[in-house]
């Protein structure tokens, strides 16, 4: 093996990278040290902002392949042959602690699949829940502001963290689904290899012939689904903190894989008034009686990242990446995340955070879009614009294959808001729990509620009472108030 000699980052040969440039032994450090001023301002910079949401993750990446042609429902060239692998990258994560958090912590998982296919990335941005505990995009940041730290101790925990999560929740009803989801054992993890995820937000499936369909994704581990109690978590959160991520990293470590199963639901979008809840609202499940899960292809993650910083920590997923063949829905939700992603991560990394390697497209990126921070594509030509004849007009439009999808909208334009029944899926998912289940999700409830504020948790039972007399009643009894 040849020798490799320390360089600075222009490339200079470095000679002594342990002692600083002084005046005489205990004199001043010379400004002119540039190994010791690169060193440490390149040292200062490390650490690009940490992500608002979903800040501590764990990452994998592998392939995809389908079960056979989806070609009836869409034209999304990944999901057509059987004997392709498309590769993928896989970003598991917790959504509302920091990077210091526990990985069992009672929380959101984020579950979000980078495909590299021939048609460019596409990012299913998912989590571990189902449903969203609210209806309005326009909300997310008071949700994220409500499951952070207060602004004035930034302490998690306590009567102020749990009396400003309630308060938040009671005052949005909708959110009464998703609780039930978050405070059963659901909301507490060990083993990224064994939760499920969720596209939670509906999409639109589209074939050659313009014919769409709404969708909703499913990924179905297929070691098994294993959640652990809220003791269990409590006791790991102190004894072994990053359980989950070194559990992934160590079994693909060990040369087995993590595999996952995409199926699907499908809705005709005809059909989508017909039923008694809107299929477009994030706060509701599609019922499996009534929408089938239809198996699609199967996910094998086999390969662990090089660098966690290069490749997971600068990872960068948006809902707006999708392929022909795939296209967006009306779902409110879905709409005000296809702009906040994108937009977080050119804050977060850069203008040109596409570039780097574990997000940029596997196929090659042509387009007049230039310069920004760390800019490392180009043009050739002194024509950077279209259109153009001193590029030979490239690069020209690419042709449109099949018939596009036709989406017509007419309305008033107003704030208005989504209305549904706040209470009818809480109530069904409720009364269909084991009795350990029930007594489970009552005392996670009662165990955090009952830390908020009287008027707070007042507010809250009503709404329990109004998903169900009985969950009302056991958690009236288990925080010591009278209905």
């Amino acid at each position: 093996m040849s020798n490799h000699y320390l360089t600075s980052n222009q490339g200079k040969p470095v000679t002594d990278d342990q002692h600083s440039l002084t005046v005489g032994e205990r004199g001043p450090i010379l400004l002119e040290d540039i190994v010791f001023l690169e060193k440490l301002s390149h040292f200062d910079r490390e650490r690009i902002p940490e992500r608002v949401l979903h800040a501590k993750g764990a990452g994998a990446f592998g392939f995809f392949v389908p079960y056979k042609s989806m070609a009836p429902l869409t034209r999304a060239v990944f999901l057509q042959d059987p004997e392709k692998k498309t590769p993928v990258f896989v970003r598991f994560s917790v959504a509302a602690g920091s990077l210091g958090s526990a990985d069992t912590v009672r929380d959101i998982r984020g579950f979000s699949v980078k495909f590299y296919t021939e048609e460019g990335n596409y990012d299913l941005v998912g989590n571990h829940i189902p449903v969203f505990p609210i209806r309005d995009p326009l909300q997310f940041p008071d949700l994220v502001h409500a499951l952070k730290p207060d602004p004035v101790t930034n302490v998690r925990g306590g009567p102020i963290s749990s009396s400003r999560f309630w308060d938040f929740m009671s005052l949005r009803p909708e959110s009464m689904n998703f609780l039930t989801y978050l405070f059963s054992d659901i909301g507490t993890v060990k083993s990224y290899r064994t939760i499920q995820g969720f596209s939670v937000n509906t999409y639109k499936w589209v074939n050659l012939r313009g014919e769409e369909v709404y969708v909703k994704y499913h990924w179905e581990p297929c070691a098994g689904v294993e959640y652990i109690d809220s003791k269990t978590a409590a006791q790991l959160a102190g004894t072994d903190p990053d359980i989950a991520r070194r559990d992934l990293f160590d079994t693909i470590a060990a040369g087995h894989t993590v595999e996952f199963e995409m199926r699907v639901q499908l809705l005709k979008g005809d059909d989508e008034c017909d039923l008694p809840f809107d299929p477009l609202d994030s706060t509701n499940i599609w019922p499996e009686d009534l929408f089938p899960l239809m198996p699609v292809g199967r996910m094998v993650l086999d390969r662990n990242p090089e660098n966690y910083f290069v490749e997971v920590e600068q990872s960068a997923f948006a809902p707006a990446a999708i392929v022909p063949g795939i296209d967006f829905s009306n779902d409110r939700i879905l709409q005000g995340r296809i702009f906040a992603y994108g937009d977080t991560q050119r804050y977060r990394i850069g203008t040109n955070y596409l570039q780097l390697p574990t997000n940029m497209p596997r196929e090659p990126i042509d387009n007049k879009m230039q310069d920004g921070a760390m800019q490392s594509m180009y043009s050739e030509g002194v024509a950077n614009y279209l259109p153009n004849t001193l590029g030979g007009g490239m690069p020209l439009e690419a042709p449109e294959i099949g018939k596009p999808a036709q989406n017509f909208a007419s309305g008033n334009v107003e704030r208005k808001e989504l209305t549904g029944d706040n209470y009818y899926q809480a109530r069904y998912r409720y009364r269909t729990m084991s009795a350990m289940e029930k007594k489970r999700l009552v005392a996670n409830i009662v165990e955090n509620l009952s830390q908020a504020y009287d008027p707070i948790k007042k507010r809250m039972l009503e709404h329990f009472m109004r998903t169900d007399n009985e969950l009302g009643s056991r958690i009236a009894k288990g925080i010591n108030m009278t209905i």
